[in-house]
Parts: structure tokens; sequence; C-alpha cells
């Protein structure tokens, strides 16, 4: 960051020096003058070149960070980050919106039986087929390990369920092919409506625990 603010103060000490040689007097521009208000020009566009290199290099690196390392969707820290955003809007607006936490089933079988590699192709997998299965407004991120997160903005609660419902079915009938294996895995998930007065850790807990009423609900079936 001190670079990048020395490079804006050389930036504008350059353009100053440059305007305040370009308002001299015609009778005062001598050759010796017009040569620095040259390289003053050149070293203004050379120092906007690197601000500009460095600025798009810092949105990458703001990118980066907010990705998982693993998958093209959000992380944690900026699935909450957007979470918090929705809530606040909720609180101001009023609207329907639910958080889900979804959470893999057969992933450690996986893992035991066809290596972490496959495990984590499985993964991706379902990152991708989440993303495209949501609108630009909803959003996606892996909360950690083999757990996801949804959410699914301007939707009611019942509404949010028989989109989960649809997304389960599309997981559970299409097995990921690995080595010629055909590896199955099935999701469970918890949806939770974003309520006015609700903080964050509050709305991520109520979510968890209806994904993991579902899943005990699952085993005993």
């Amino acid at each position: 960051m001190q670079n990048k603010l020395s490079k804006q103060e050389q930036l504008r000490q350059s353009q100053a020096e440059a305007q305040a040689l370009i308002d001299l007097p015609e009778e005062k521009v001598t050759g010796e003058v017009r040569q620095r208000i040259n390289f003053l020009e050149s070293e203004v566009t050379r120092l906007r070149a690197e601000l500009g290199e460095a600025r798009k290099r810092v949105s990458e690196l703001v990118e980066l960070a907010d990705r998982d390392p693993l998958i093209e969707i959000m992380n944690r820290r900026a699935f909450v980050r957007e979470l918090s955003r929705v809530m606040a809007a909720v609180e101001r607006y009023n609207f329907k919106s639910n958080l889900v936490y979804l959470d893999l089933n057969g992933l450690k079988a996986i893992n035991d039986n066809h290596g972490h590699a496959a495990g984590d192709a499985v993964l991706k997998r379902i990152g991708e087929t989440l993303a495209a299965q949501i609108r630009q407004t909803d959003a996606v991120g892996r909360l950690g390990g083999d757990e996801f997160g949804l959410l699914l903005t301007h939707t009611s609660t019942e509404m949010a369920e028989v989109k989960m419902s649809q997304l389960a079915s599309i997981i559970s009938a299409k097995p990921m092919i690995w080595n010629n294996c055909a590896l199955q895995v099935s999701i469970s998930y918890g949806v939770f409506p974003i309520l006015q007065g609700n903080c964050i850790e509050e709305t991520l807990i109520e979510a968890d625990r209806a994904m993991y009423a579902q899943k005990q609900a699952k085993r005993q079936a």
C-alpha cells in the first residue's frame, strides 16, 4: 500500500509541475523548459500506467482472497460477508430471502475408497452444479469441508424448499464417473428464512440445525 501511495504522490507532483510550466508566459518557455514539459508529460503517462496495473493487481488479489481454492465459488469469509449484506437489505426493505446450509452425504466413503483426488473432483462438481442452478441475484459459497451455503434472495421459504428439493434430485440422479467408477453422493440441506432482527451467527446456526435434522431423519428412515 505504501508503494501505491508513493506513486500517487509522484503523479500529483509531476502533474502539478507540468501544469506550472505549461502556464508560463510564452516568452519564458525556453528550449530547456520545453524539454522539461515533455519529460513530465511522459512521466505522468508512465505513472498512470503503473497505477492502473497496481489497481488491477490489487483487484485480482482481493478476488482471489474471496474464492475457494478448489472451486470457483465464494469461500466462507466472502459468503458470510454477502450474507451480512443481504441481511442488511432485508432489515431495511423487508423482502423474503433464505439461507440454505448444505452438506454432502457419501464423501467420506469416496475419499476412503477412491482417494482424496476423487473427493476433490466431486466437491468441484457439486460446487459447479450449485452455481449453475441459481440466479445471478443468489449466491453460493463453500463453508468448509463438504459444507456449502446458498443465499436465495427474493424467495419465500416454501419456494426455497422446492428449489432445494429439485437440486437434491439433480445431484442424486447423476453420479460422477471417476476412473470408470460411478461416484454417488447426495445432499442434506436446511432452509432458514433471513429474518429482521436476527444476527449472522444465529441465522447460520439455525440453518445448520435444520440441515442436521434432515440428515438425521434420512438416517432413521
